[in-house]
């Protein structure tokens, strides 16, 4: 008897002990797995996905490669006749400043060459101890240089024939310049995809000549400017 009344009281017990512990369930309020507003909330906001930012890109030119374009064609044509390259490379803005460069350093070709023979003519006669007679070619020359001695025309002899000589060498570079940029322009369109980042730009400039080597032509004699620009 004593052993059944044993039982029924630990029977008992562990249901009262089963009653008194809270089940893990969504619906208790006790219970672990409940979420609260905030974490629900909380949860929305970590489930939106943000979407990545790209800047909107417009107003770059690019150039696509053209098979059909010919680099030799560009190259040939600017070595015959200046600036027909730009043309077939479609740089029509080009052509004015190479014929303006080429212009003025045939200028200043022929007015260093005029200024040597005539200087030169006078230093001749100063060498000679002579002098031209009323009428001659450079008897008004040479009155005008009476004011000046023989080592000052000596001097101006020798700087027009440097810069006549210059102007020679400077309009064999203008001229194979502007080949190499109608080479380089259709190479680019023929093999490469080019944006306006890059750019050649050849401009006539002014070159300011050292003290030691200026003479009756003045301070600066022209030139051309090469600029190439990476941005």
């Amino acid at each position: 008897m004593q052993r059944y009344i044993l039982i029924i009281f630990l029977l008992t017990g562990f249901a009262f002990s089963a009653f008194a512990q809270n089940p893990v369930s969504p619906t208790n309020p006790a219970s672990p797995l409940k979420k609260s507003k905030a974490d629900s909330l909380q949860e929305k906001k970590d489930s939106l996905k943000s979407k990545p930012f790209v800047p909107k890109i417009g107003g770059i030119k690019i150039y696509h490669p053209d098979s059909t374009h010919s680099p030799s064609k560009a190259w040939h044509r600017s070595v015959f006749v200046p600036g027909w390259g730009q043309v077939y490379n479609h740089q029509y803005w080009k052509v004015p400043v190479i014929y303006t460069g080429l212009t003025l350093l045939v200028v200043m070709y022929r007015f260093n060459q005029s200024a040597y023979t005539e200087d030169l003519a006078i230093a001749k006669y100063r060498e000679r101890g002579t002098s031209p007679n009323p009428g001659d070619k450079y008897y008004a020359l040479y009155q005008a240089y009476t004011g000046y001695n023989d080592q000052s025309i000596n001097d101006a002899v020798r700087g027009y024939a440097r810069y006549r000589d210059l102007s020679v060498l400077l309009f064999a570079a203008a001229w194979g310049i502007q080949t190499i940029d109608a080479y380089i322009d259709a190479k680019f369109k023929h093999s490469y995809s080019m944006d306006t980042d890059f750019s050649v730009k050849v401009v006539p400039t002014l070159i300011n000549q050292q003290v030691n080597v200026q003479s009756f032509s003045g301070a600066f004699i022209p030139g051309l400017k090469v600029t190439f620009t990476l941005r």
